[in-house]
């Protein structure tokens, strides 16, 4: 598994169940739409009274899981990263990748409240468990950096 192949298999999805943890530490998982990026970072949009805002603003460690929802694809991505909301001329970039998965979400941007958050990689594990060996790869912040 390269990266390319990663991401094209990353980009074949448009949902993911992300979680993110409370400030009580309890965890909490949602269904998101999402982008991503060449850089592999997640990016989707929420509104800031969300439990998954108010978790990123106490703890911007967030996780999710990518694929798997086929009958029969046992292929999916674990994604572990840090979250953050950016602004300007990156914000205006990261959008774009979005709108290119979800042209909808411009008719979002009057509701109150709603911000994008980007999620850029620290570990991430690609698992087939349907080809015999299964293959199981895993990258690490470090090969993620480029």
């Amino acid at each position: 598994m390269d990266r390319a192949r990663l991401l094209a298999f990353i980009r074949k999805h448009r949902l993911a169940v992300q979680s993110t943890i409370a400030p009580d530490g309890n965890p909490q998982s949602a269904v998101v739409g999402f982008a991503a990026t060449d850089r592999l970072e997640i990016v989707f949009d929420t509104l800031a009274t969300t439990r998954k805002a108010v978790n990123l603003r106490a703890n911007p460690r967030m996780a999710f899981v990518i694929g798997g929802l086929g009958a029969g694809d046992e292929r999916t991505v674990q994604y572990e990263g840090i979250a953050d909301e950016p602004s300007g001329a990156e914000l205006e970039q990261l959008k774009r990748a979005y709108y290119g998965v979800f042209p909808d979400g411009p008719s979002r941007l009057q509701w109150p409240g709603l911000i994008y958050v980007r999620v850029k990689p620290t570990w991430i594990r690609y698992s087939d468990f349907s080809t015999d060996p299964e293959e199981i790869v895993e990258l690490r912040e470090t090969d993620l950096d480029s």
